[in-house]
């Protein structure tokens, strides 16, 4: 009897180990370092911090917010890229960063394909197609027809040279063969409001941004670009429906691991953000942010980072665009 309690109590014991170790084992592990490429308080830092804490409680890991601001997000990108690849350093990435940035700057201190292990897509962030009013045009044919018979008359705006603002509207042009001109500004907001005044006649914005102007008439939407309709303006159709083919260029944040990460630590995190991304709080949050949750494999955001390069170089050699 006595032997069956000490056998019972050793089995119990070695259990109680079994369970407490990875407990032990993650309170003892250094913290997973978010490098987020932007400053604080701007809607790419607060989505990285609405994910923090669920995906460190999911892993049972504190996940901390490094903040590396610099060189269009070239700093943060490079300090991951060099990090060991133990997935303790994970880089909160853009399709700007990774896309096209790649295509505009040729001696980057990093390769998006070479440098880095794609885990998932975490947000997208539609673009829309808007005119001010006085644009005599109705849809997407009819702005097209009315900028081929005015060559370089028709202006518009973005956040900058080589934004993915200005990107998308060379994209444009290129892909329905008219002739724009390009009005940069020091950011999107400036821009809307020479929109608004009728400085410019028409240019790409967010979506988020572009809504309260839509629904007040001050600006005219004349189509999304993104692969399917939007659920707040569900009578509004896609550029590819207005026959633009192929044309998408939504903005859109991923996560990414150094390149020679374990291909099992890459796996858990995806698992992990999978997980993360369907939860209805953080929708909300995301939704408020004016992005859409969304998630991915590591092998179709893989695939979207290649084709993203492959556009934007096109893009850029085609309109011979140069960094400021």
């Amino acid at each position: 009897m006595r032997h069956t309690t000490r056998s019972m109590q050793a089995r119990v014991f070695g259990l109680f180990l079994a369970l407490a170790a990875p407990l032990a084992c993650a309170q003892g592990a250094a913290p997973i370092r978010l490098v987020v490429p932007f400053s604080t308080g701007g809607p790419t830092d607060i989505a990285a911090r609405v994910i923090a804490p669920i995906l460190g409680e999911t892993l049972g890991r504190v996940v901390v917010v490094d903040n590396r601001v610099g060189a269009t997000g070239a700093i943060g990108a490079e300090l991951v890229a060099r990090a060991t690849p133990d997935g303790n350093t994970v880089l909160f990435g853009t399709s700007s960063i990774m896309a096209a940035n790649p295509a505009l700057v040729p001696r980057l201190p990093y390769d998006p394909v070479q440098h880095f292990a794609p885990v998932s897509l975490v947000a997208t962030i539609e673009n829309i197609l808007v005119v001010h009013p006085s644009v005599p045009v109705r849809n997407v044919q009819e702005l097209v027809r009315h900028a081929r018979e005015r060559p370089g008359q028709i202006f518009y705006g973005s956040s900058g040279t080589g934004s993915t603002y200005h990107l998308g509207a060379e994209l444009f042009a290129n892909l329905t063969q008219t002739r724009l001109t390009h009005v940069p500004y020091k950011g999107q907001g400036p821009a809307a409001q020479d929109l608004l005044a009728g400085h410019i006649q028409l240019m790409f914005d967010a979506f988020n941004s572009a809504l309260p102007n839509i629904r007040s008439g001050h600006v005219r939407a004349l189509g999304i670009a993104s692969a399917r309709r939007h659920p707040d303006l569900p009578d509004l159709p896609t550029m590819i429906e207005q026959g633009v083919p192929n044309y998408i260029t939504t903005i859109w944040l991923a996560f990414f691991l150094p390149a020679r990460t374990p291909p099992a630590i890459t796996a858990r995190l995806q698992q992990a953000l999978a997980g993360i991304m369907q939860r209805e709080e953080v929708r909300e949050r995301f939704d408020r942010l004016g992005m859409q949750a969304v998630s991915s494999t590591s092998a179709e955001l893989d695939q979207l980072l290649r084709t993203e390069l492959r556009q934007w170089t096109g893009v850029v050699r085609e309109a011979g665009i140069k960094p400021d």
